[in-house]
């Protein structure tokens, strides 16, 4: 007897139909049965399901005589199931990897309830969506089983019949079957959900529920739809035979006219013609079902509610159109209107807080277009703490952000007017990304970009003839971003030679290392033993950390290239995997299906929140990536590395790359799981061969990483002071060494506007960038957010008004014309992973 037997009715599915039964005969999950029925489909579905059952005997086939509909198509197939539970799959979608797995799982940690849910995530033919309304109900169900007499809001997961597991024996007790007609599920669904004692819930995504373009009958207006009042009716029906169901009267009650006011209010659904007929008919339903005292819910839907009970139809459409228009006045109305006085009033304290001199004391930091704290930006941050503490230092993140930050780390919330006060009056601006282009740099001010690692895959300008990898990124504006910078530091020549070429911008290049790599190069034992203790890895365990990067060639970006459960079982239990997805990913569907359950069954720890990325490189012993801009930091440790590079030829080309990783690795390359496998198994990922590779990519792409970035950075950049060239000709290239006026005595007027190129530097022959400054004949050129004529340019916004104390031109300050604040973010100007 197996533990499932999935039931898969099909019907006119024959484009989708070899993809829903591959996800269920795939499964790692292998003690399984499908019954799939073919329902008289008129095209090759039958021939494709007799090709599958010639080759696997866990697949049986009916063949009906006549088209029977769904949910008879389903009863067909419950004769045949011999599992422990019973499941139904929609033909046209597909189970996750890893969901039987998950089930069995849950099922033997819950002692076989009678029915297990599950979730699951709509697939869109654009694209897959988030997860489902469901997910905050399973999240919160935890381990434990419930009955919908104590937690009645369960009543409202997913009405379906697919995310659900039934016990076999408590499904043909109680007699369950499907009546023909659409909304079939309602009836057995609900009646099933009332009648179990014991309802256990998986808070993962099981599912993809395919939105297919056309032939949904969900999707298809027409009399059909009329087919919810006898579904209804039937329900209530054989509840009213069960007096013991007598206490749930009220809650079906409820779900049974939200559904039917979910269904009229749906255009592709019920036409304007069958509406007023549709309206009346549930109000009928609502006269001859409603049980007593019945508590009308709130909101909208309360008082439609309310309606069905005397109300004509001509109430309903009154009452939407003037929820329509009060919605309009006394939601978007107002909005619009606060959006519009905010934008304008922050414009002009931006540009009243531009004409007060640059506090040479103030430095502003960001990282990852605002969401924390972390990388280059923090390094310098906290290594200013202690060098300059003069210079005070102003974290810019997003509101969700700031309480993530330490309690004694000053922060500004992106578009406050404490925000605009420090970024019209900072000297300093540290960033791993771009600052928004709506504000005015300065002269004196002093741009320093960190950049988000050492680039291997092309960046910026060199992606003009990659369309695919560029796919909205406006090449044109990074660059005028980029004309801003002042300082562009960088970890070894290769690095500078790759900015220099990615942004040719009037910036300086600052040979310092990578501030957030001193620790990488120093190792600190008690860290990484506190991060390990924090991920729950227990002692003298191994860690694998696997960190791939997004592919550019995939919407959404995420593709799973790595089978993870059989990489995790290849480790080995002395050996823990921990899976570190790229920042822009972290909200991706994808993660509650195989990650999270895996991490779940303890097989791997799901690290991609952790704010810190170096932390968990100090706390593991092993990289496993692809083409992440981790690679270049991690040989910092002297630990092995491995590449896996199963489709590097479809990345470079969609992406590009500025070397063949493969034939100059940091480490063993693998193209398959087994070859992945097989290199931990035999000990070959940290062979002497390893170790060669690794020092080599350390020597070509690392050499100014000594540990000492941050502190040079400081020295350089806050304090102005010169540090002796370390072999290599100077830090700061090109031209001479940069010099700063030293912070004691200084006042607003006393920042040199020269020493740091003003607003973008001075180039190597002398001359003044086009932010401001002059050419190397001595032409005054435009200012930042003008071209030469004084015009506005795309970028910038003209502003009436005098010029600041320094000559600051304020015209580029947001908002005064109805520009509005600041945009939250723009293209990522790092390397690694845009």
């Amino acid at each position: 007897m197996p533990r499932f037997s999935v039931i898969v009715p099909v019907f006119k599915v024959q484009g989708y139909l070899r993809a829903c039964l591959d996800s269920v005969l795939g499964q790692s999950f292998t003690d399984v049965e499908v019954i799939a029925v073919d329902d008289r489909s008129p095209d090759g579905c039958g021939t494709i399901l007799d090709e599958y059952a010639a080759r696997e005997p866990r697949l049986k086939v009916l063949h009906l005589p006549e088209n029977v509909g769904l949910g008879r198509a389903r009863n067909a197939g419950m004769p045949h199931a011999t599992g422990d539970y019973v499941l139904f799959l929609d033909s046209d979608d597909a189970y996750t990897p890893g969901l039987l797995a998950a089930a069995d799982d849950r099922l033997a940690a819950t002692g076989d309830p009678d029915i297990l849910c599950f979730d699951h995530v709509r697939t869109h033919w654009w694209g897959t969506s988030g997860r489902s309304a469901s997910a905050d109900l399973l999240e919160q169900a935890g381990t434990d089983t419930l009955r919908i007499r104590s937690n009645p809001e369960y009543l409202k997961l997913f009405l379906v019949a697919w995310n659900k597991a039934y016990r076999r024996d408590f499904y043909l007790a109680h007699d369950f079957a499907y009546a023909p007609g659409l909304y079939e599920d309602a009836p057995v669904t609900y009646r099933a959900m009332v009648t179990a004692e014991r309802i256990a819930c998986l808070d993962r995504v099981g599912v993809e529920y395919r939105q297919r373009r056309q032939g949904a009958i969900t999707r298809t207006p027409g009399r059909k739809h009329f087919d919810i009042f006898a579904q209804y009716d039937r329900l209530f029906a054989e509840v009213d035979a069960r007096p013991e169901l007598a206490w749930s009267r009220p809650l079906l009650f409820e779900r049974a006219l939200d559904h039917m006011l979910f269904t009229l209010g749906r255009p592709e659904r019920v036409t304007a013609e069958d509406r007023e007929e549709f309206w009346a008919q549930a109000a009928d339903f609502h006269r001859r079902t409603r049980p007593p005292r019945f508590p009308l819910p709130g909101g909208l839907r309360g008082a439609e509610m309310r309606l069905l009970a005397n109300a004509p139809f001509s109430a309903y459409r009154a009452l939407h159109r003037l929820n329509a228009a009060r919605g309009a006045v006394l939601q978007d109305g107002p909005r619009r209107v606060r959006e519009a006085l905010t934008a304008r009033a922050a414009g002009r304290w931006y540009a009243q807080r531009l004409r007060r001199p640059l506090d040479p004391r103030l430095a502003v930091y960001a990282s990852g277009h605002h969401q924390g704290m972390s990388g280059d930006p923090a390094a310098i941050y906290a290594r200013a703490r202690e060098l300059a503490p003069q210079v005070r230092g102003v974290w810019v993140v997003h509101p969700e952000a700031a309480e993530r930050l330490p309690a004694d780390v000053e922060r500004v919330t992106v578009g406050s007017r404490r925000y605009y006060d420090v970024m019209a009056r900072a000297t300093y601006w540290v960033n791993n990304v771009n600052w928004p282009g709506s504000l005015v740099k300065r002269p004196g001010a002093v741009h320093v970009q960190t950049h988000l690692g050492t680039p291997l895959k092309y960046m910026a300008l060199d992606l003009l003839d990659r369309p695919g990898a560029r796919y909205g990124f406006d090449v044109r504006a990074m660059l005028r971003r980029a004309d801003r910078w002042d300082v562009s530091l960088t970890a070894g020549r290769y690095a500078e030679e790759v900015w220099q070429r990615a942004y040719p911008c009037h910036y300086r290049s600052l040979r310092s290392g990578s501030p957030r790599n001193d620790v990488l190069v120093r190792g600190d034992d008690a860290r990484a033993a506190a991060v390990r203790r924090r991920l729950g890895i227990p002692d003298g365990a191994q860690v694998v950390l696997y960190a791939p990067t997004p592919r550019d060639y995939r919407r959404g970006r995420y593709v799973e290239r790595l089978d993870l459960e059989r990489l995790a079982a290849a480790l080995g239990p002395e050996r823990r995997l921990v899976l570190r997805l790229h920042p822009s990913l972290a909200d991706h569907p994808a993660r509650a299906m195989v990650p999270r359950d895996l991490q779940r069954r303890g097989l791997l720890v799901d690290a991609t929140e952790e704010p810190s990325v170096e932390d968990l490189m100090l706390a593991s012993d092993a990289l496993v990536t692809d083409y992440s801009a981790l690679m270049f930091d991690y040989v910092l440790l002297d630990r092995p590395v491995v590449v896996h590079a199963d489709d590097w030829a479809a990345y470079r080309a969609v992406r590009g790359a500025y070397f063949d990783v493969t034939a100059e690795p940091p480490g063993h390359v693998t193209y398959t799981v087994e070859e992945l496998a097989e290199l931990f198994a035999t000990g070959a990922w940290r062979d002497a061969e390893s170790a060669r590779r690794r020092a080599a990519f350390r020597d070509r792409f690392c050499e100014y990483e000594d540990g000492r970035a941050a502190e040079r950075v400081v020295r350089q950049v806050l304090l102005g002071e010169p540090e002796p060239a370390r072999g290599r000709g100077s830090f700061l290239v090109p031209g001479a060494p940069m010099t700063v006026t030293p912070m004691a005595g200084a006042s607003g007027a006393d920042v040199d506007s020269a020493a740091l190129g003003g607003t973008a530097g001075a180039d190597a022959s002398g001359g003044r960038s086009a932010s401001g400054g002059q050419t190397a004949s001595g032409e005054r050129t435009a200012s930042r957010g003008q071209t030469a004529s004084g015009a506005p340019d795309p970028d910038g916004t003209v502003m009436p008004g005098a010029p600041a104390a320094d000559g600051t031109d304020v015209s580029g300050a947001p908002g005064v014309d109805g520009a509005g604040a600041a945009p939250l973010g723009d293209a990522v100007s790092g390397a690694g992973d845009r």
